[in-house]
């Protein structure tokens, strides 16, 4: 599958682009939690299911769901798509798109019939209907009422809704289903690595109703948490006021990062505070000269007009974004029939 983050594909792509690259591809905050020193044993000893057991409840806690005993927790929300798809009987499976594309092969894997959609109501014909709130790569939100009617509905034929929350540390969270899943029928994931900025730590949650975290706690067995991992996720998750003050970090970045592109007369479309959505008819240009000059955002295949494009997270990447932009639009002033102007 095609991901942001892949340095090895940038260079295949790019390979006479200027070292090292501005990788802007992911939606990973750039300003990532501090590390700290880890105990020994966190290394030298298998995980303790006590201190999963505190992860657990400091995860429902800062997600907002009503107890550990709802929270199953894993290395990565990836490890958990085709376990969650699979709590069901093969039928029939909708993604609400167009999203984040391992929702549609996870379903598969597990046996669903997929389908993608792009019209909320059709989820209601479901056996599994999968969405991202908010929606990687555009930040569109789903309002809390629509869902819990949707799961609703769906509950009461045996259904299920899963709702991806990767980006809802930065989202408005008084539409977080977290909240509601003890009624059943109704997975939430969340992703660690996004909002903390520390992706390659891999841990991830689905909150859930008891008897189902119970389920994934049981297919992911012991010791699937490693003890790097759940020390950074207790004390990152803990850390409220670290939380508070990177989100008007990253709103601010956010800002400036759309001022930068508004010079330049690229529209921005949408997204979140830890990534910015562009889809306009010059954007093949862009994604090309940008990593010629060795700044990578996301492209996607079958939406040649669509960029996602992520934050810097120093200075001098600020500025070798600026400069890709500058060199960009005077290529397109000089021949604009190149560009589509």
């Amino acid at each position: 599958m095609d991901h942001g983050g892949s340095l090895s594909r940038a260079s295949a792509l790019f390979p006479h682009a200027p070292r090292p690259f501005v990788d802007l591809s992911t939606g990973i905050n750039p300003h990532s939690y501090p590390l700290f020193d880890l105990p020994a044993t966190a290394l030298s000893r298998l995980p303790e299911s006590q201190r999963l057991g505190e992860l657990a409840e400091i995860a429902a806690t800062a997600y907002g769901a009503p107890s550990g005993a709802h929270v199953a927790a894993a290395p990565g929300t990836q490890i958990l798509l085709p376990r969650v798809a699979s709590l069901l009987r093969p039928g029939k499976a909708l993604v609400l798109g167009p999203t984040y594309a391992e929702h549609a092969r996870a379903a598969a894997i597990a046996g669903h019939a997929v389908a993608e959609v792009e019209d909320f109501d059709a989820l209601a014909n479901a056996d599994l209907a999968v969405l991202v709130n908010p929606n990687n790569p555009d930040g569109r939100v789903i309002e809390k009422a629509r869902l819990l009617d949707l799961a609703a509905r769906l509950r009461a034929r045996g259904g299920l809704l899963v709702v991806d929350e990767a980006f809802m540390d930065v989202g408005p969270t008084e539409h977080s289903l977290a909240g509601g899943v003890g009624e059943g029928g109704i997975v939430v994931l969340r992703s660690f690595g996004k909002f903390f900025g520390l992706a390659g730590v891999r841990l991830g949650f689905a909150l859930a109703d008891q008897l189902t975290a119970e389920r994934l706690d049981a297919q992911l067995g012991p010791w699937a948490v490693a003890g790097p991992a759940l020390e950074y996720g207790i004390r990152a998750l803990s850390d409220a006021g670290w939380q508070a003050a990177m989100r008007q970090r990253l709103a601010q970045d956010a800002g400036r990062l759309d001022a930068l592109l508004g010079r330049f007369d690229v529209p921005v479309a949408g997204g979140t505070s830890l990534f910015r959505y562009l889809s306009f008819p010059e954007a093949p240009g862009l994604f090309s000269a940008l990593g010629s000059s060795g700044v990578l955002v996301r492209h996607f295949a079958g939406r040649p007009q669509v960029l996602r494009i992520g934050l810097p997270g120093s200075e001098a990447e600020w500025q070798r974004l600026e400069d890709a932009l500058a060199a960009w639009a005077a290529r397109r002033e000089d021949a604009p029939g190149e560009f589509g102007r």
